[in-house]
């Protein structure tokens, strides 16, 4: 998996989780909040349809009390009377009163005239509730609702009823009506469809703007990576075009060295060689001095070779380490330009790795090339130490400063450049006067030290 991939997966993985959570919450939320609006109208509906059941029922009492009131227990002709008045209030397309006593007889059943004279005391509805029985039951303890299944008269199919019923205790009658909530259990149906599709929809919006913010992301993702990745190739251009202009210089200062230097010198012996032959073909006592002189020149020659040998790559730092390559450039620097230069280390016992002892060298070397070039300083001083974290390389003067352009310099960004390379960091300072340059490896670049360095390193310090 790429890193861009990892980068993005991060960027959406916690967008999905969060978006899926608000999701859930707000689902649930809706659903437990639509659950009590639903239930609070069906409460709302059943407490109508029981106002609804005790006001019929208070009109049919008020219709037949006065008669009730004036008969005895037992009086025929009141009871009859009283059962034509109920058979006779019937209301809505499904509505009427219904009577059973005691025992379980149906008197009055207007819509549904076969129940009646026929003892119904076990009957159960489909569910096996009670019903007759039942509303017995609750007349006789004064009153009350029961619900049930029950035929409509007008399909014959069972619906919910809910039925509210009164005792007359004197005649041991049971009189109630009910009403079917088919239309209550509609409602809440609907209801609770209706919750549904907005649960649904609101999903479906968290989901359109959850993919939105996804989309987001990753055109932003793109963006960013095309845009990184053209910043990236502009840089590595750059640095390849630094890395060509570095080895071109390079080429150039050693091609100078050699063309001024070594083949001059070698030249040189080549002609007092010949002069020398034909002085001993000729016989002539000065030959000796035409070898001597080429000898001297050969020599001369063979003292440039190292000489540029060790501005390459010198022998002290693979041999003895970066300390004494540092006291020996610090030397030459001081030698040939005039500065005094103070260098001040701790004996590293070549325990810097390769690369960092390459970095923190050919820092050094850049560093006292631009002091030498354009710094005009008069004191140097070259600081290399070890400690916790790492290694630090500090090299100050007391010349005229760095600019603000020349912070961009090549030799600048390959320092800092050497640094990035091996995790370290690469600091500029302006000092009053002078400039101060820090160079520090991490510790991973310290090797550990060797079994036979049994004693601590010490402070050296080189002698002017």
């Amino acid at each position: 998996m790429t890193y861009a991939r990892k980068l993005f997966l991060l960027a959406v993985i916690p967008l999905a989780l969060a978006v899926a959570a608000i999701a859930f919450l707000v689902a649930h939320q809706a659903r437990a909040m639509a659950e009590r609006e639903i239930a609070d109208l069906e409460t709302q509906l059943i407490t109508a349809k029981e106002e609804e059941l005790r006001n019929y029922l208070q009109i049919a009492r008020a219709a037949f009390y006065a008669e009730y009131a004036a008969a005895g227990p037992d009086d025929v002709r009141a009871k009859r009377d009283v059962t034509h008045t109920l058979a006779a209030m019937t209301f809505g397309s499904e509505g009427y009163i219904f009577v059973y006593d005691y025992d379980g007889t149906n008197l009055v059943a207007p819509r549904q005239t076969e129940l009646i004279t026929r003892n119904w005391s076990d009957l159960a509805d489909s569910e096996g509730t009670p019903v007759v029985s039942r509303l017995i039951e609750i007349a006789k303890t004064g009153g009350g609702y029961h619900s049930f299944l029950w035929p409509k008269p007008s399909t014959g199919e069972e619906a919910r009823m809910m039925a509210y019923v009164t005792g007359l205790q004197d005649w041991e009658w049971a009189i109630g009506t009910g009403v079917f909530v088919d239309d209550v259990l509609t409602s809440v149906a609907a209801a609770r469809t209706q919750v549904e599709t907005r649960v649904q929809r609101t999903f479906l919006y968290i989901g359109a703007i959850a993919l939105a913010a996804v989309l987001m992301v990753f055109m932003s993702g793109l963006t960013i990576t095309i845009h990184e990745r053209r910043l990236a190739d502009a840089k590595l251009k750059a640095l390849t075009q630094r890395v060509f202009d570095t080895q071109e210089e390079e080429r150039g200062r050693v091609a100078r060295e050699l063309h001024d230097g070594i083949s001059q010198l070698l030249v040189g012996a080549r002609y007092a060689l010949d002069l020398g032959r034909r002085r001993i073909a000729n016989g002539d006592a000065q030959a000796s001095e035409s070898v001597d002189k080429s000898a001297q020149i050969l020599r001369t020659a063979i003292a440039e070779v190292r000489r540029i040998s060790h501005a390459l790559r010198p022998g002290v730092l693979d041999d003895l380490g970066l300390g004494p390559a540092l006291k020996t450039l610090t030397e030459d620097f001081q030698r040939r330009t005039g500065i005094v230069t103070d260098f001040e280390t701790v004996v590293f016992r070549n325990r810097l790795d390769e690369e960092a002892k390459t970095a923190l060298y050919r820092i050094a070397q850049e560093a006292l090339t631009n002091i030498e070039r354009h710094a005009k300083a008069t004191e140097v001083s070259v600081r290399l130490a070890g400690h916790r974290k790492g290694a630090t390389l500090k090299i100050c003067d007391n010349g005229c400063g760095i600019r603000d352009g020349d912070a961009r310099g090549l030799g600048l960004r390959n320092m800092a450049e050497r640094m990035e390379h091996l995790g370290g960091t690469f600091t500029i300072q302006r000092l009053t006067p002078g400039t101060a340059i820090d160079a520090s490896v991490p510790l991973r670049h310290i090797l550990p030290p060797a079994s036979n360095q049994s004693h601590p390193p010490e402070p050296v310090k080189a002698a002017e």
